[in-house]
């Protein structure tokens, strides 16, 4: 099945076209079995990044420059027209973090029927690769209450298996950093015309917690959409955790979804930092698996990113923590194999 092309999807196809049931299982995912090309292609990978660790001035030039090159509040304003439009204003949990409208995700419908809203949410479609074995992403903020209902009703149009969460409700400082838009383990909750029901709940060895959440119009003859949910509430804001077990772990779950399925939805308070760190992972990890060697620029894979939403990966350390968890990967995906 080919992928859908950058851009909006159209819903109808999309939920008309793929199937809207998973099984998701919360067992540890097996590892990953390398074909002879693909360790080739890691152990290349490996070398590149270790030796490139080796001199971390290199990789904290890389991180000034792409911060010298940042999106400036005047260019915000002439790409964000309809997140800075005065019915979507309050949509936002950042004034500072709005998605640009060439490649924000479009909601139809929209429980905002006013047409100026057009179907806003402040989500954005992330993309490298029109390929069907390269994930495509949503990095959206925290919802806000009177924006649930605005988020799954982009999880049911987009057909999106898997949201990854990383950050907690609220942080060590009470700080509400995102609404309990999932919590549902107490029986169905419903946002207007969506019922949300949690089928299971599971805590991990690296303090994931994973939710297989069960979405759709109460009134429709279709079945509910399943979607695995997963949650990492120790990964600090502005921060990074304090080894990459947790971020691989994640990793390894979601890539045992087809990527064809639909985007995979990535949040944490904004939607940039933790988020974009966990996407660029994610992403390099997946092009060298396929012999895009190109993936080992990371500086580049970050300006794409921050080319579709502003901001994407935040700080210094997590930009180092990006080279760190990829090569923490490689080396444990060719040691598996060697084994």
């Amino acid at each position: 099945m080919a992928a859908s092309s950058a851009g909006n999807p159209s819903p109808a196809n999309v939920s008309s076209s793929l199937p809207r049931r998973f099984e998701f299982s919360s067992d540890s995912p097996p590892k990953l079995s390398l074909s002879t090309d693909q360790h080739k292609y890691c152990s290349r990978a490996l070398q590149f990044f270790k030796e490139k660790l080796q001199t971390p001035d290199r990789i904290t030039q890389e991180f000034a420059h792409l911060q010298t090159t940042r999106t400036t509040p005047s260019q915000m304003a002439r790409s964000c027209k309809v997140a800075l439009d005065n019915v979507n204003v309050s949509k936002n949990r950042y004034m500072d973090v709005l998605p640009f409208d060439q490649n924000r995700v479009v909601l139809n419908p929209c429980k905002d029927y006013r047409a100026s809203a057009q179907g806003y949410i402040n989500a954005s479609l992330i993309t490298t690769s029109s390929s069907e074995n390269i994930s495509r992403f949503i990095a959206t903020q925290g919802p806000l209450p009177h924006t649930f209902e605005d988020f799954w009703e982009m999880i049911i149009q987009h057909h999106c298996p898997v949201i990854v969460m990383l950050t907690r409700l609220v942080d060590n400082y009470k700080i509400v950093k995102c609404g309990d838009y999932f919590q549902s383990e107490d029986g169905p909750r419903d946002f207007g015309n969506i019922s949300l029901v949690s089928k299971w709940v599971r805590t991990t060895d690296t303090s994931l917690v994973l939710r297989n959440l069960e979405v759709g119009y109460k009134e429709s003859e279709e079945l509910p959409m399943s979607v695995l949910h997963i949650q990492y509430p120790e990964w600090p804001d502005h921060g990074v955790p304090k080894d990459t077990v947790a971020v691989r772990e994640i990793l390894k779950r979601v890539f045992q979804v087809p990527p064809n399925l639909g985007p995979v939805v990535v949040h944490c308070s904004a939607g940039i930092g933790r988020t974009g760190t966990y996407c660029t992972i994610h992403n390099t990890i997946q092009r060298i698996l396929v012999g895009d060697m190109s993936a080992l620029d990371i500086a580049n894979t970050v300006a794409t990113f921050r080319s579709q939403r502003v901001g994407m990966v935040q700080t210094m350390d997590q930009y180092f923590f990006c080279y760190k968890a990829i090569i923490d990967e490689l080396e444990d995906l060719i040691s598996g194999c060697n084994s």
